[in-house]
């Protein structure tokens, strides 16, 4: 009965996680899911007007196309070539641009699902408990539904792990035949992100540690080295070529504009331009004055902040658990150091919590190194903690908790967190793209300010439209704000320009003091901004809905 009730539950869960990726999720975490992946080949797919991350345009370039390409490219394509071949007449619109790339990351997100189902019984989990952890998470409903390569660096963890776990639910050592496919994987990881070593070692090292028990033969064991050795070199082969012609093509559009004898060229001269975007990415980061532009925070951000503010209570037992072992296993060392017969079975060794522990916490450790920790970094976690979490004794009185500790990170992330920006730019694309707009041709002007960046993509603008212009003013303060919207006011001489300001409820008031009126307003709901946090006295005042929204004002002539 409890697991036809906990089957049910995972099923209800996978659908939300489905239907809420459709709906779909107005809250925006963080930039880089628009400027990693789909930004970028918008532009060079789509022929849109987007703004290039600086980790695309660099003479060092940070971030393998590959990912992009195979993820975000293929959706664009294929709602290009829909459009083209007339099967839909307007398939390139705002919500496309946003959903299918999320789309295709939902549908790989069951891949953690597979996962969690294949690695249970081997860890000594039950499966569908581990299966309603996972699938209950915030951190699965959000983040992994979203185009970050943090989530193709989790999915690359979890196939990882699935490979490197090959022994018999028996106990009994099964033969590794998985050697080419890890090479693979951790190659390929690698470029999506360097950080994948961090999350690569443990594994590597017990499937290492399984060749070693398993097989008696330094041959076999060098042979099965050898084939890692070989795919890994041939999986980066493929992301080096892939990159070098992309980013010494100009784009997408003269690589395929590219005639024979010039990809010929291009070939030759590889040796001198090639582009190793994993290289780039550490020297940038390793760099700390680099980190500091992007923040730095203390080195212990991960454990006490990140890994409780992502999977809550189930993060801090498995600290406790961790402390508990740490402790049972030096008191074991002192027992087999001061009585000599003490038995090795004592030892936590043969357990497999410990273990699973050690996958959780040295990623963990490695990622505390870097002085700029953002919670995202940790979201591959989530598979051995959940494993580690869905023994039969753990988490069962912590039910309540859990639940509402997911609701809550579902509505602040999911719906609240900057909930009004892609909203705001379904607006503003419809506006731009009406029929009124077509037939008198209007030049528009857009002022972000104290947003997050917005993504160029979702308006549906062409590169060779001139008319509309998107000013991103960040974080800039009053000063310097009023001076932009004044210098806009005084220019405001044709009949069909339109000049729209988008900016927080709460930082509202200060556009007031600019001295300038608005024609009229669109108050979008809900919009949390964490940089410019509403007060609480006027949450409690009838003003709430305005602190928690954003603004699209049009300036009067």
């Amino acid at each position: 009965g409890a697991a036809m009730v906990a089957r049910a539950l995972w099923a209800l869960l996978a659908a939300l996680r489905a239907g809420w990726c459709l709906l779909p999720q107005s809250g925006y975490l963080h930039p880089d899911e628009f400027f990693q992946a789909p930004e970028v080949m918008a532009g060079d797919i789509l022929n849109l007007q987007v703004y290039y991350p600086w980790e695309f345009l660099s003479s060092a370039p940070c971030r393998t196309v590959v990912f992009p390409l195979m993820t975000s490219g293929v959706t664009y394509w294929v709602i290009k070539s829909l459009q083209q071949l007339d099967i839909c007449s307007s398939c390139i619109n705002s919500y496309t641009l946003l959903v299918s790339p999320r789309l295709l990351f939902t549908i790989f997100s069951f891949i953690l699902d597979y996962s969690v189902y294949q690695l249970a019984p081997f860890w000594g989990a039950d499966p569908w408990k581990a299966l309603v952890l996972l699938a209950g998470s915030y951190v699965t409903l959000v983040f992994y539904t979203r185009t970050f390569t943090n989530t193709l660096e989790g999915l690359l963890f979890a196939l990882l792990m699935v490979l490197v776990s090959s022994r018999k639910s028996s106990g009994q050592s099964a033969e590794p035949t998985s050697s080419s496919l890890i090479g693979v994987i951790t190659t390929a990881g690698f470029f999506n992100r360097p950080t994948f070593l961090a999350f690569a070692l443990m594994p590597l090292l017990y499937w290492a540690g399984l060749i070693a028990d398993s097989q008696k033969s330094i041959k076999t064991f060098l042979n099965h080295f050898l084939k890692f050795i070989l795919c890994a070199c041939f999986t980066a082969s493929v992301f080096i070529t892939a990159d070098t012609f992309y980013f010494t093509s100009m784009g997408l559009d003269n690589l395929y504009s590219t005639n024979k004898s010039s990809l010929i060229d291009a070939i030759v001269q590889l040796h001198d331009k090639m582009v190793v975007t994993p290289f780039n990415f550490l020297s940038y980061n390793l760099n700390p004055h680099n980190l500091a532009l992007h923040g730095t925070h203390p080195r212990v951000t991960h454990f006490t902040v990140n890994g409780v503010m992502l999977f809550g209570i189930l993060h801090v037992l498995a600290i406790s658990a961790g402390f508990k072992m740490l402790k049972k296993y030096v008191h074991q060392l002192m027992l087999v150091r001061w009585c000599y017969r003490g038995p090795p079975g004592l030892l936590v060794h043969s357990e497999r919590s410990p273990t699973l522990l050690l996958f959780y916490f040295v990623p963990l450790a490695f990622l505390s190194l870097f002085s700029h920790q953002e919670p995202r970094f940790l979201i591959p976690l989530i598979l051995p903690l959940v494993l580690f979490s869905a023994s039969p004794s753990r988490a069962v009185k912590w039910k309540l908790l859990i639940v509402l500790f997911n609701l809550l990170g579902a509505l602040l992330f999911g719906c609240l967190h900057q909930g009004g920006l892609i909203p705001c730019l379904f607006h503003l694309e419809q506006l731009i793209h009406s029929p009124e707009s077509s037939s008198h041709p209007r030049h528009y002007t857009l002022l972000f300010a104290h947003t997050y960046m917005p993504p160029r993509s979702l308006l549906n603008i062409k590169k060779t439209d001139v008319h509309v212009e998107v000013i991103d003013m960040a974080g800039a303060g009053e000063e310097t704000l009023c001076q932009t919207v004044k210098q806009r006011a005084s220019n405001f001489t044709c009949s069909e320009c339109h000049i729209f300001i988008i900016i927080p409820g709460t930082v509202r008031a200060t556009i007031t003091k600019c001295g300038v009126s608005f024609k009229n307003e669109t108050l979008i709901f809900p919009h949390l901004s964490m940089e410019d946090p509403p007060q609480i006295p006027i949450l409690s005042s009838g003003n709430w809905r305005s602190q928690l929204g954003l603004y699209i004002l049009q300036l009067n002539r």
